[in-house]
């Protein structure tokens, strides 16, 4: 079992629970999944470059990807209808919360000249979204051996009911928000 999940059942439910004022404990909001996207947009004119992000971004998420295609053709990026452009990974249960915890306690750190995450990225239903700039925060990226530096788009998606009830969960978890 994922250390998070593990803290998540002995120390944050309980405690968002007496805090929240729920009497039934399914009622505390609890991680229903994180998504991380990766678009790309020189994959139009060197469609390898899909193959090269997908294992730096497997790596990472410790799942297969999954490819986005055009949704229309736009001409003047010559970008026809279907051409694969983005990578998406849909983690649950598990590795959703062992992802939380590489990223909480060893990406995020890493940052250059990190000073939090905004509390403004809640999107009025209590889910969190913010991007990285390179996939080189992560411990399981070797630096020398990447080919294509490439950011990422990670949505946390939460079953609280609105967004206080997110950054509860979240700052319980020890979440790196800004000070402010």
């Amino acid at each position: 079992m994922s250390r998070l999940l593990l803290e998540y059942r002995e120390r944050v439910r309980p405690l968002l629970q007496k805090n929240l004022g729920y009497r039934n404990i399914m009622k505390v909001p609890r991680i229903e999944k994180i998504v991380v996207n990766v678009a790309l947009g020189e994959a139009v004119q060197d469609p390898k470059l899909l193959e090269v992000v997908a294992e730096d971004l497997s790596r990472v998420t410790g799942q297969r990807p999954h490819i986005i295609r055009a949704k229309k053709s736009v001409a003047a990026y010559h970008l026809r209808k279907g051409m694969p452009i983005g990578l998406r990974v849909t983690l649950r249960k598990f590795k959703a919360y062992d992802f939380l915890d590489r990223l909480i306690n060893f990406a995020l750190p890493r940052v250059r000249d990190f000073r939090g995450l905004s509390r403004n990225s809640f999107d009025g239903h209590g889910n969190y979204n913010f991007g990285l700039d390179e996939q080189t925060v992560f411990p399981e990226i070797e630096v020398d051996k990447v080919k294509k530096v490439f950011g990422m788009d990670i949505s946390i998606v939460t079953t609280a009911e609105n967004d206080e009830e997110a950054m509860r969960l979240l700052e319980a978890f020890g979440f790196p928000f800004e000070r402010g």
